[in-house]
């Protein structure tokens, strides 16, 4: 095994940088103090971070799934404007200890899930550290849309997600369990897919609040009926749970719905719309937004504490 302490740093990203995708905005990239970009319309700007241990375990996660991971939450913020992502900048703190190889894989995810979006990363930081830290700054454009934030959903709007809840955290099960049963999770926890677009799609179709759920339904849509001071009233019969966490239910014998108000990094969208005829295809209509109390619940009630507290 190569450390990266046996290497000096610039040799280390002679071999990073060239597996990083590129992105056709970029007028300087990465190489200089500083990258620029050609910018269309308003820029978005959103940051996240992975913390070894805390978001991933490198006994289940390999770079490249740390390194997808990393572009995608990202990605997802951008694209919960309503805004197209157009590059990421990515600082990296490790052990001098830590594999090589797992330093490229990094590149070698990100570059897996950027690319198919023409998203490029333009530049970073690299650091020791006592373990592995992933920080990611993500870039975007408007192209002239207004941004769709997380406080203007209005009372009578119709309440819907882009896609199917709970199989990263049905995958999150498995692995804790050490059992393998329903591999599709857990490659949807390692390697979470958002379908990336439907952010501006929403917002074409005049979206009037979004987030991504990367908390769980019942922490993110507080946070919007909070933000909007409206109550968002979810039916727990029309929420749509992804197959492989039903049928991770059924091996582990928990319950798939908990995992679909609860469980965070699915990623999806989060939105609501005016009306019914507003809500795009392919979206599942999950409520409505009330007047009342600001919060959300399911069926008439709260769902209490669920869904990821970084500090807890």
């Amino acid at each position: 095994m190569t450390r990266i302490s046996d290497m000096s740093e610039d040799e280390l990203i002679a071999l990073f940088a060239p597996r990083l995708p590129e992105t056709d905005a970029t007028i300087l990239g990465s190489g200089d103090d500083s990258a620029v970009l050609a910018v269309d319309g308003d820029l978005v700007v959103s940051a996240d971070m992975l913390v070894e241990d805390r978001h991933f375990r490198r006994a289940w996660s390999t770079g490249a799934d740390v390194g997808w991971r990393a572009a995608m939450q990202n990605l997802a913020d951008i694209d919960a404007m309503g805004a197209v992502p157009t590059a990421l900048e990515v600082c990296l703190s490790a052990p001098g200890d830590t594999d090589v190889e797992f330093v490229l894989g990094l590149a070698d995810g990100l570059r897996e899930a950027c690319e198919p979006h023409g998203v490029g990363v333009v530049g970073g930081d690299l650091s020791g550290g006592s373990e592995i830290v992933v920080a990611v700054t993500a870039i975007g454009e408007t192209h002239g849309t207004e941004p769709v934030t997380r406080a203007d959903a209005e009372v009578g709007d119709i309440i819907a997600v882009a896609g199917e809840l709970g199989a990263a955290r049905a995958g999150l099960a498995l692995l804790e369990a050490g059992r393998r049963d329903a591999p599709e999770a857990i490659k949807l926890f390692l390697r979470p897919s958002p379908r990336i677009g439907a952010g501006l799609e929403a917002a074409l179709h005049g979206a009037t609040a979004m987030m991504d759920l990367s908390d769980g339904l019942a922490r993110d849509g507080a946070r919007m009926a909070r933000a909007s001071q409206v109550r968002l009233a979810v039916e727990s019969a029309a929420i749509p749970i992804h197959e492989a966490a039903q049928f991770t239910g059924q091996v582990l014998g928990e319950d798939a719905l908990g995992w679909a108000i609860g469980g965070g990094e699915d990623h999806h969208m989060l939105a609501c719309f005016p009306r019914q005829s507003a809500v795009p295809a392919g979206w599942h209509v999950i409520g409505r937004v009330e007047d009342g109390e600001p919060g959300l619940v399911i069926d008439g009630e709260r769902p209490g504490e669920a869904g990821w507290d970084h500090f807890r």
